[in-house]
């Protein structure tokens, strides 16, 4: 807790702080042999759980740096195992990117070495949650929505509210939700009940989810203690959340497609869907580690990571979409249909994580700053 707090007053304090950061490999040299990721769960895969995806062993085999990965559940996580150090690269989202510019954790990234970069999607090359004074620290990895996850024999059709999981009410087959619902074990989350309040509550004037004054902030924290009432668990491994809904009894949660996908492959009853007050989602970047001990072998994965190939078969295995936009066509396991039904054409319309600061755009007010937002939340979660 110490060290996500300390990561936020930094943020706090000046994100300028990186002045005119250049980066610091100027040329690839040969492989040191290994190269050390944290990562979110199902996003760097060797084939173990299926052998279909695999974009692991042939980047090994093509450059001896072999790679290990360190899967982290939430952003805080993330952070905080980069502020102890040991890790070449990241795969951070927006509400921990900037925080790991801040704090100079991470460095810019020398695009002159990644042949693949004018691949890059135009509409993530210069998103502000990686690059900063025209500096990218990292390159784009995926995006997508947090979408709502449902049991098909419970909702016969597709949920068109959040409320299902935000306020106590009789589901369609008869039964209270109280007991039945999850919520993510992360401060962010408090931007997903911001969001519902967008539509919700619009008198109370929210623009941004992740830009709040005292009054709106106060409104989400009551929906959030609502919201205490009703889950079941606090999810924040991924993997336990797929057994949830198998065996606990659980029907309705903020999830990931990567949940989505893994249970309707095993024939789970089974879907997701985004309410009409829309979502929230993620932009992941990989970030290296501003003491990166492997920096060569984590240039060939930033090179490998944006390859059409890795970009599809990610994009297929996790429900997202690529960084990549030649990834959509012919991917065999993503199909030309596959960025369609992830939603590649919705960027404009999902809220993307970024990290809460008081001085915001939306607000004549100050916004309250993340770390509250972490004090808080832990409150809420502890019944208070």
């Amino acid at each position: 807790m110490k060290r996500i707090l300390k990561s936020c007053t930094a943020l706090a304090l000046a994100l300028s702080a990186s002045g005119q950061a250049v980066a610091q490999v100027k040329e690839i040299g040969a492989g040191e042999g290994q190269v050390n990721i944290i990562a979110w769960a199902g996003y760097i895969e060797r084939g173990e759980t299926d052998k279909n995806y695999d974009w692991v062993t042939d980047f090994e085999k093509a450059t001896s740096c072999k790679v290990n990965v360190k899967t982290a559940a939430t952003s805080d996580e993330m952070v905080a195992l980069m502020n102890e150090g040991g890790y070449d690269l990241v795969t951070a989202s927006g509400d921990a990117s900037l925080r790991l510019i801040a704090g100079k954790r991470v460095q810019p990234v020398n695009t002159d070495l990644i042949k693949s970069w004018s691949t890059v999607d135009d509409r993530l090359k210069d998103a502000p949650w990686f690059t900063v004074d025209g500096a990218h620290y990292g390159v784009p990895y995926q995006w997508g929505p947090n979408v709502l996850m449902y049991n098909t024999t419970v909702f016969k059709e597709a949920p068109k509210s959040w409320n299902v999981v935000f306020e106590e009410m009789t589901l369609p087959d008869g039964k209270s939700n109280k007991g039945r619902v999850q919520a993510y074990d992360g401060p962010i989350h408090v931007a997903d009940a911001a969001n519902y309040l967008m539509a919700a509550k619009p008198d109370l004037g929210i623009k941004d989810p992740y830009e709040l004054n005292e009054d709106q902030y106060k409104a989400a924290l009551d929906l959030l203690r609502t919201q205490r009432t009703l889950v079941g668990r606090y999810w924040h491994d991924a993997m336990i959340q797929i057994d949830d809904f198998k065996t606990e009894g659980v029907v309705a949660s903020g999830s990931w497609p990567f949940q989505v996908n893994l249970l309707a492959a095993e024939k789970q009853p089974v879907a997701s869907t985004i309410p009409q007050e829309g979502a929230t989602g993620w932009a992941d970047t990989t970030m290296m580690a501003a003491d990166a001990a492997n920096p060569n072998c984590a240039y060939m994965w930033m090179e490998h990571s944006l390859s059409p190939k890795v970009q599809g078969d990610l994009a297929a295995w996790f429900g997202s979409n690529p960084a990549v936009p030649a990834a959509c066509k012919g991917n065999a396991l993503l199909t030309d249909e596959g960025c369609k039904t992830n939603g590649f054409d919705d960027f404009q319309k999902i809220k993307f994580w970024k990290t809460p600061v008081s001085k915001c755009a939306t607000q004549n007010d100050q916004c309250v700053p993340y770390y509250r937002w972490v004090s808080d939340y832990i409150g809420v979660i502890g019944g208070r």
